[in-house]
């Protein structure tokens, strides 16, 4: 009986109903579209940086992370094949990577020189994607790809030779003229600036480190199977000669960044969240109010005060549902929409957010669980500010009440 009667009152006030589930539905729209915004970008930042170059996992000679040298270039030894073996793991991806001065005639520029096996740098990377100028490197060539800031910086463009002197293994003197084959271009800005490629072989040849490699890049799906990974790595492989790190153990700044930015959005969202609960507290303080006559005449012809609160809680709980729901449904092709068509910055902005690492592109990520969760939150705040209309009706005095 209670549950009918609940029901039929929301109705009564077509009015009062609609702005109250409302004001519900655009606390749900907004939560969950700022959620979205910011996990989009940050996704985004991570799949430039780690998933367009560093990879998921990475093993190098014990303390090359550390050191970053040449010196510490490990033989590309069969026994590292057992990597392959591992379930999770679809490729390998061997480098040779160390820092080198380039320059073009009057100009020069610091760069990371990555020696890299075309095929497989390309089924993880999509390096070849990337091209923005002409062709993608293959195993025979003994030319250079360089990103599109080093090009600039340069004054280089395809078919143009690049002279790059560097320090080789052990000692070795290190210097080469490439023709650049084609210029790609990152989303990370850090890339951009400082990527030169080498096919793995002439790498080698150029430091003096012939069939040595500096890392090996695993390409893996799924990141859940990243642990599993590791553990099997760390007990396959001598732990004493060789590392194993994540992406998150390489590129500690960029997840304190992200933790930071985490914290900083607890505050954003308090505030949110207290304005929403205002917003939804003005609209049940409403109802309360212009209801008053009618909590006194039922109470006089015999209605339990806790029988009426009980229905007005269902009341507002219904309207929370009806609220939280719509909201869910409407944010859905928002959000797909800024998914698909991501917010581009330009100008001032854009050059700022590039300082910190940033592609000035912010997508949203659609992802089920963020809309369940800010409709979760609103609609428990709903339900818990619900409990004023029951103190209200339980302190209500039904003759004052029905004079007024």
């Amino acid at each position: 009986m209670l549950f009918r009667l609940a029901r039929r009152n929301i109705w009564r006030n077509r009015r009062r109903t609609f702005i109250t589930a409302a004001s519900i539905l655009f606390a749900v729209l907004f939560a969950s579209f700022m959620e979205s915004l910011q996990r989009g970008a940050w996704d985004n930042m991570i799949a430039n940086v780690v998933n367009y170059y560093f990879g998921y996992v990475q093993v190098h000679e014990q303390g090359y992370w550390e050191e970053q040298s040449i010196n510490k270039a490990f033989p590309l030894a069969d026994s590292l094949n057992a990597i392959q073996k591992i379930e999770a793991v679809q490729a390998v991806l061997p480098r040779l990577e160390s820092f080198a001065l380039a320059s073009a005639e009057n100009n020069t520029a610091g760069v990371l020189v990555a020696g890299i096996q075309p095929e497989a740098e390309n089924s993880m990377t999509r390096l070849s994607e990337r091209l923005v100028a002409g062709a993608y490197l293959q195993e025979s060539d003994e030319a250079a790809l360089i990103a599109s800031g080093v090009a600039d910086r340069l004054g280089l463009g395809v078919g143009d030779t690049l002279v790059i002197i560097s320090q080789g293994f052990r000692g070795v003197n290190a210097a080469g003229k490439y023709p650049i084959k084609g210029i790609a271009e990152f989303g990370s800005p850090e890339l951009n600036k400082q990527m030169v490629y080498l096919p793995l072989p002439v790498a080698q040849y150029f430091y003096g480190a012939p069939g040595r490699v500096t890392s090996l890049a695993l390409k893996i799906e799924d990141q859940g199977d990243i642990g599993p990974v590791m553990q099997q790595l760390r007990t396959q492989l001598d732990t004493a000669a060789y590392e194993v790190m994540d992406w998150q153990e390489m590129l500690p700044d960029l997840v304190e960044a992200r933790e930071l930015d985490t914290a900083g959005n607890v505050i954003v969202y308090f505030i949110l969240y207290l304005i929403i609960a205002f917003g939804i507290f003005g609209t049940i303080l409403m109802m309360a109010k212009e209801r008053e006559y009618e909590f006194g005449v039922l109470i006089s012809i015999g209605l339990q005060r806790w029988q009426l609160s009980v229905s007005v809680w269902m009341e507002v709980i219904m309207l929370g549902l009806l609220g939280a729901l719509s909201g869910i449904l409407l944010s859905i092709p928002v959000v797909l929409y800024f998914k698909y068509n991501p917010i581009r910055f330009s100008g001032d902005m854009a050059s700022s957010l590039e300082k910190f690492g940033f592609e000035p592109i912010f997508p949203a990520t659609f992802e089920p669980q963020i809309f369940l969760t800010q409709a979760l939150y609103v609609f428990v705040l709903t339900a818990v500010l619900a409990i004023y209309p029951m103190m209200k009706i339980r302190k209500l005095k039904p003759v004052e009440a029905m004079r007024n």
